[in-house]
């Protein structure tokens, strides 16, 4: 097949859309299918690598990264369409899915959409957000979904929330977005963990909570600090290193310099791709208290690289954490100093733990998320083909019956005269 995927955000941005889209590209080449991508350019230029195309764009203002097209990228899409896709996948709702849409109707092509993002977790960043009740966001969302074939939700917690929106349980399909493991799955160099600790002052004896991803203000990492003053209150030796990058991260900072944890509280910045592997080898546990993930592509990575997770309670985590086999879920602060507090007494249960965390991440695999894709693409192009037939069916016998009635007429015409 030919495939088409439509996005506002790519490379160079690293999120989970972009890793979302990488991986399911190097799915489809796998399996032998042709892919391009038509995205919202980083830049103010309009230009193509590779199978790539990018459209020129300026900084939206409204959150890092989300960037306006300025442009309709006349050219580009006239190439796509007479590349004639027979499936188009959108990953975004605004900007690029626009480009979608126009290509779909002009070569006739299936257009799916994966639904990545809980916007109603975003409202603050948007002038207006504020007045954005969730019932005006469900009708908005479903009237802008009307014109595609299938919608992909990555967990259940999604698929619910499109379901509160009014889209019906026939349009909906879940599939887990899936992550490349191996990296994961593979031991680092002793010495680059080691390094790791002299470069954050981590003392050798010392236990790492990690927290990895973007620093938005949804993320709610402010919380996992308010968590280290409990632990480090009752004599815990631990740190709590923060991986990434992101606009709070400067109150995160300022947050940390307040509560006197400047020893206990690391920032990193932005990781390098190849080196997140290290950060996870360094870590003992994952923590993350966002409860506006869809799915948590850094929940599996943390489990592929053996890591039990202690995360707030969210609907996202169904199928991901097992209470009490790969980690626990918590409610408050208490709760959280209490879990890890007990958790760092039972070496043993972290062995199990990080077992079990490596066993559940092979079911979010890149190969299986493909194989599911594609199984969709399949069933959507044969019943558009087959609705097409259809319709070319009955105009066919339309038209029969019409020429039929004409030629009844015209005998009658002769007779009457």
């Amino acid at each position: 097949m030919k495939i088409l995927i439509t996005t506002d955000l790519f490379r160079p941005a690293i999120n989970g859309v972009v890793t979302s889209v990488l991986n399911l590209e190097r799915e489809l080449e796998k399996n032998g299918h042709e892919v391009k991508i038509l995205a919202v350019s980083d830049t103010c230029s309009t230009y193509q690598m590779e199978n790539v195309y990018y459209i020129r764009s300026v900084p939206a203002k409204i959150y890092p990264d989300v960037r306006i097209p300025v442009s309709r990228g006349r050219a580009y899409v006239q190439e796509i369409i007479e590349w004639n896709p027979d499936v188009i996948h959108s990953q975004c709702e605004f900007f690029s899915f626009g480009f979608a849409k126009r290509i779909a109707r002009k070569t006739g092509a299936v257009l799916l959409h994966t639904y990545h993002t809980l916007y109603e977790q975003y409202t603050e960043y948007v002038p207006f957000g504020k007045n954005v009740s969730r019932e005006m966001l469900g009708k908005w969302m479903k009237m802008r979904l009307s014109c595609v074939d299938a919608v992909i939700a990555p967990t259940k917690k999604v698929e619910r929330t499109l379901r509160e929106y009014g889209l019906t349980e026939s349009e909906i399909t879940v599939i887990p977005s899936g992550i490349c493991l191996d990296k994961f799955q593979q031991s680092c160099e002793e010495e680059k963990i080691k390094q790791l600790r002299i470069k954050y002052d981590i003392p050798q004896e010392a236990r790492v909570l990690l927290s990895l991803g973007r620093l938005g203000f949804e993320k709610r990492v402010d919380e996992l600090i308010y968590g280290m003053c409990h632990l480090v209150k009752h004599g815990e030796n631990v740190r709590l290193l923060i991986v990434g990058d992101g606009p709070a991260r400067e109150s995160l900072e300022e947050l940390t310099e307040k509560l006197r944890l400047g020893t206990y509280v690391k920032f990193t910045g932005m990781a390098a791709p190849e080196d997140i592997a290290n950060y996870y080898q360094l870590g003992d546990l994952f923590v993350c208290a966002s409860t506006s993930e869809t799915q948590g592509l850094t929940y599996i990575e943390a489990m592929a690289s053996g890591l039990p997770l202690v995360c707030r309670k969210d609907a996202c985590l169904y199928g991901v954490l097992e209470e009490g086999g790969n980690g626990y879920s918590y409610e408050n602060l208490n709760e959280f100093s209490e879990i890890v507090s007990g958790i760092l007494k039972e070496p043993l249960w972290m062995e199990k733990a990080a077992e079990h965390s490596r066993n559940n991440a092979r079911k979010f695999g890149t190969e299986q998320f493909g194989n599911m894709v594609l199984n969709l693409y399949q069933k959507e192009v044969w019943r558009g083909g087959y609705e097409r037939n259809e319709s070319i069916a009955l105009r066919e016998k339309r038209e029969d019956c019409v020429e039929k009635w004409s030629r009844t007429c015209n005998v009658h015409a002769k007779k009457c005269s």
